[in-house]
């Protein structure tokens, strides 16, 4: 006899033998014990399941010639000795009729089916046709079967099985009883393999088996050719084949889960070096760049399933993790430790990165190129700051005030590197405001706000100064004064309660600058300059005014003066304490470093050597709005000279708001 694949020579022929579809088949044995035959079946699912082997064994239960409740046949279950039993299963049964719907599709074929299908059968109970591969079938030729579907005769039975139920027409599914197969759970694969290995007196062990179960990804069919495959390539022992992991492996062109582990390891570590080495030597050995890329992607979605259903390395998988993995147990601890590395977020933007790079090394010419840089992609992308997590370091809004404040502009916040990856900031030089600009001019950089007035960058500098723990910045001292902002986390964002600490010395008469820097400087050494005041001297409202009035003059520092005027300043020895009603996490934006520059700028012009500590508005929000002071020689100070104006405010205790300038401007 010639030699049969394990495909055929194991296929079922009973409905306890078909593996992994008890749904179906215990739906079907009921309904053959209850006499509740439908006249027409449709079986859809993935390939390799058992569609067509289970329409074989329902025709074989309906035309068997062994009465239900004898000794051969006590259940529904064909008896397989029969005459009509043995035929079908050979398959030359005269009423049992099977059809390849994807060479039989055209109308034509269905009108001789039709008109065939209104004869008695030759011998048995029922003439049972089986269109395999039903979604093929045309829309025509649909219609032509459509009436003889809705009312066959008694003795006429479809069975219609499809990898594709969705192409089937809805006129003829709304006729048809519908069974949805599912994928061959690997455990159920293992087991079948396990009986055919023992039956066919195999050599192997559990993680060969295992493996040829994960290639056929849910299909008992598959599973079997591969296995067949692997025999015929597998040395032999005493006269049996011995199957071997490293042997079927190489025969699928497949490589081990732990070249991807190792890899996943080096992009934890921001390795580039060994990614790409362990990727060049399995270029080098020959394997495709797509299968690569494949199999990589397969281990993502592993690991990723396994850090979402907390997989753990020592626990067996069970409940959820044991459905969605169906991989074996030592595949199972293996994802588990490489989703321990990263969090769940970083393994969903590695598996869109390479499904992406899978797609392009189907039309790209240099694969190996590509597939490097999908997988350098995934080290880079460690380095990079999410903006949730910039985001989460603002905070709530803002709080409303009752005064009328103008609307700041968009502000956009460029990429931010993380600490510790030797990046740069970007415009890391000083930026300068000219002390002898008169009122009202503006000056280069008034009004706009950067990356360094979000965020204090960690990066390394080049100078010898001190090391700086992470998250801290340092404005250093540029003519005299310096200011310093304190480390609030370790993604270098403004965090609620935050200051912002300043040290101010006396500014020469000609310029001044103000720049971020990495690590903090030393003081510069004093300047020779005007006789200080004592901070015990000191007019805190002379001062107060005098900044009030330097920023509204400044182009696009409103708000910043508006913010001041409402604000509270209090001094110590060494200290100028300035307690706004600004929240912590809008207190950098406002206060910018040119805002800070202004106000270094002021308390040289008065003398004043004092540790500039600017405090958010949350310690104080219940400290009531002080009035607005005005500019001088703006239209707010006319009114507030006004004789009525006055009169009103002593008789309602009340504050200028807004003025409106009705005055003819010509």
């Amino acid at each position: 006899m010639a030699y049969q694949v394990l495909a055929r020579k194991y296929r079922p022929t009973r409905f306890s033998d078909v593996v992994g579809q008890d749904h179906v088949t215990r739906t079907l044995l009921n309904a053959l014990a209850q006499n509740r035959i439908a006249h027409g079946y449709i079986f859809s699912g993935h390939r390799g399941i058992g569609k067509t082997t289970i329409a074989r064994i329902l025709a074989s239960a309906l035309n068997c010639r062994t009465e239900i409740g004898t000794p051969k046949r006590p259940t529904p279950e064909p008896c397989n000795d029969c005459e009509s039993c043995l035929e079908i299963r050979q398959g030359n049964a005269v009423d049992v009729i099977e059809i390849d719907a994807a060479t039989n599709r055209g109308i034509d074929e269905i009108r001789e089916l039709r008109d065939a299908a209104r004869y008695a059968p030759s011998r048995d109970k029922f003439k049972i046709y089986i269109l395999d591969e039903a979604h093929q079938i045309t829309d025509a030729a649909f219609n032509a079967l459509l009436k003889t579907l809705e009312e066959p005769p008694d003795h006429i039975i479809f069975m219609m099985a499809t990898t594709q139920p969705e192409d089937i027409p809805q006129t003829i599914r709304s006729r048809c009883q519908h069974f949805s197969f599912h994928a061959v759970k690997l455990d159920d694969i293992v087991g079948q393999l396990q009986l055919i290995a023992k039956a066919e007196a195999i050599v192997t062990d559990d993680t060969t088996l295992s493996l040829l179960a994960e290639a056929g990804d849910g299909s008992m069919r598959d599973a079997l050719s591969i296995m067949d495959q692997a025999m015929a390539s597998a040395p032999t022992v005493d006269g049996h084949p011995a199957l071997d992991a490293e042997q079927v492996r190489e025969l699928m062109g497949t490589v081990s889960n732990v070249i991807y582990e190792q890899i996943l390891e080096a992009v934890s570590e921001n390795n580039s070096a060994d990614v790409l080495g362990i990727i060049n030597r399995l270029l080098d050995a020959g394997n495709g760049a797509q299968q690569l890329a494949r199999q990589f992607v397969r281990y993502l979605r592993n690991t990723t399933v396994a850090k979402i259903t907390a997989l753990s390395v020592d626990a067996d998988a069970s409940g959820i993790a044991s459905d969605l993995l169906q991989i074996s147990p030592e595949e199972r601890r293996r994802v588990a430790r490489s989703a321990a590395l990263f969090t769940e977020e970083d393994l969903a933007r590695f598996l869109a990165i390479m499904l992406r790079t899978f797609d392009d090394l189907g039309f790209r010419q240099e694969q190996r190129f590509h597939l490097e840089l999908g997988l350098l992609k995934l080290v880079h992308i460690q380095r990079l700051l999410p903006i949730e997590d910039l985001l989460s370091q603002l905070g709530p809004a803002p709080t409303s005030t009752p005064r009328t404040t103008p609307t700041l502009g968009t502000v956009t916040a460029p990429h931010l590197p993380s600490p510790g990856k030797g990046a740069t900031a970007p415009d890391s030089g000083p930026r300068h405001i000219d002390p002898r600009t008169p009122p009202g001019a503006t000056p280069a950089t008034a009004g706009k706000v950067t990356q360094r007035d979000i965020v204090a960058n960690a990066s390394t500098s080049a100078d010898t100064s001190p090391p700086q723990p992470p998250g801290a910045a340092t404005i250093p001292e540029g003519a005299g004064g310096s200011s310093t902002l304190n480390p609030v986390s370790e993604k270098r964002g403004f965090s609620p309660g935050s200051s912002i600490q300043a040290s101010v010395s006396s500014l020469p008469a000609t310029e001044g600058s103000l720049a971020l820097a990495a690590s903090p400087q030393p003081a510069a050494p004093p300047q020779p300059g005007p006789q200080l005041v004592p901070p015990a001297n000191v007019d805190l409202e002379a001062l107060q005014n005098a900044a009030v009035e330097a920023l509204a003059a400044t182009k696009g520092q409103q708000s910043a003066s508006d913010k001041l005027a409402d604000s509270t300043w209090t001094n110590t020895a060494d200290t100028l304490n300035i307690q706004t009603t600004v929240s912590a996490a809008m207190l950098p934006l406002l206060l910018n470093a040119d805002a800070q520059s202004i106000l270094k700028h002021v308390l040289a012009q008065h003398n004043v050597k004092l540790r500039l500590n600017l405090l958010p508005g949350a310690a104080n929000k219940a400290a009531p709005a002080k009035p607005k002071r005005a500019a001088t020689g703006s239209v707010h100070e006319l009114a507030a000279k006004h004789p009525i104006v006055q009169q009103a405010q002593q008789l309602f205790n009340a504050e200028i708001q807004t003025v409106i300038d009705l005055r003819d401007k010509n």
